[in-house]
């Protein structure tokens, strides 16, 4: 099995490869994982070519940055990137009590409490207890994580203190990640960010970056990292009571999910294959971020990354609008305008403020 190959984020020097590692799940999203579980997962994303580890401060408490840490010290630092996130300050709880499962999905003991602060000394606060938990002197992206209620400080200080501290060397790139594509178009056009980091907004159910993040990235010169290719996890295995987007998926959109699985299978390929595939159709796009915690979790993703999805499976879905016209699909030799694009498929957004 070859490595991921490796794709630029805007135009500065930060190459990150295709598939990536999105470290919530060794932060104990939902439920618990040992510090050697965390770590094989970490051993055999680097055995697979994975090299690019996304984490947050918000993930797990700090776990997460600190499980990260651990796992990549001795290894050359200039051979892999790690991006890690702004915008929530841990600061220390007065009284340690319960767990984090109900205030950020964790499960972690609640020692932190967490503070929004999109101001200037917020971020560099915020980058540098990442480094101390992540135990290097620089990571290569910057995102401002979840600034949807907090726009006008992100774009106030948030976003020119990021600014400012790539200027000076301290990061590669810079930009947002979010669970929405409106904010984060916005930052795509008014700012210099390098890439944006878009949560389940572009997969084979939901398609809402089509509509101008995407095109306004290409337009741009940025990238976009897709996280959340799975939709919380109905596009992985849509069995009933499978989760879209953190909550239990809508029986229409469960319907859709099988019959998108029932193609994959006449076509010899699965529906992860396909959903991972999916969003290189657009060239905006420079890798996806799979949530990851366990051994053979990487073994899949490794895998199904690296499958080819037949161009039969593609031209099905579209004969059956199991994807609106218009959709650049792997293998499209053009890309269409925003308004080419008719998707009634998708509704409100929720789950904001998850990981």
């Amino acid at each position: 099995m070859s490595a991921p190959a490796r794709r630029r984020l805007g135009s500065g020097g930060v190459e990150v490869t295709e598939l990536s590692f999105g470290a919530a799940g060794i932060g104990n999203l939902y439920s618990p994982i040992t510090d050697d579980q965390a770590a094989m997962a970490l051993d055999h994303a680097w055995t697979a070519g994975i090299r690019y580890f996304d984490t947050a401060p918000h993930y797990g408490l700090g776990l997460s940055e600190r499980r990260l840490g651990e796992a990549l010290r001795g290894r050359d630092r200039s051979s892999y990137v790690l991006s890690t996130k702004v915008g929530r300050i841990l600061e220390p709880a007065a009284e340690v009590s319960g767990d984090d499962l109900a205030d950020g999905g964790f499960a972690v003991p609640r020692t932190h409490r967490r503070v929004w602060d999109f101001s200037a000394d917020g971020v560099r606060r915020s980058l540098d207890a990442s480094l101390t938990r992540l135990r290097v002197d620089r990571v290569d992206v910057v995102f401002l994580h979840d600034p949807d209620d907090h726009g006008e400080e992100a774009f106030r200080e948030g976003y020119p203190a990021l600014e400012k501290l790539r200027s000076e060397g301290v990061v590669g790139a810079i930009g947002a990640g979010m669970n929405q594509a409106e904010m984060l178009t916005r930052f795509v056009r008014d700012t210099d960010v390098d890439a944006v980091l878009c949560a389940g907004r572009y997969t084979l159910l939901d398609h809402r970056a089509l509509a101008e993040l995407l095109p306004a990235a290409s337009a741009r010169g940025a990238s976009v990292v897709i996280g959340g290719v799975f939709n919380s996890g109905l596009l992985a295995d849509p069995r009933p009571g499978a989760r879209f987007d953190y909550t239990e998926a809508p029986p229409e959109l469960l319907a859709r999910a099988r019959a998108l699985a029932a193609v994959a299978e006449r076509h010899g390929t699965t529906l992860r294959a396909a959903a991972l595939a999916f969003p290189f159709g657009h060239p905006a796009v420079a890798s996806v971020l799979v949530g990851i915690h366990a051994p053979e979790q990487v073994t899949d993703a490794a895998a199904q990354f690296a499958a080819p999805v037949p161009a039969g499976f593609w031209q099905e879905i579209r004969e059956r609008g199991l994807l609106p016209e218009g959709v650049p699909l792997p293998g499209d030799a053009r890309v269409p305008a925003p308004g080419d694009i008719r998707d009634d498929m998708t509704g409100p957004v929720p789950g904001r403020d998850r990981p």
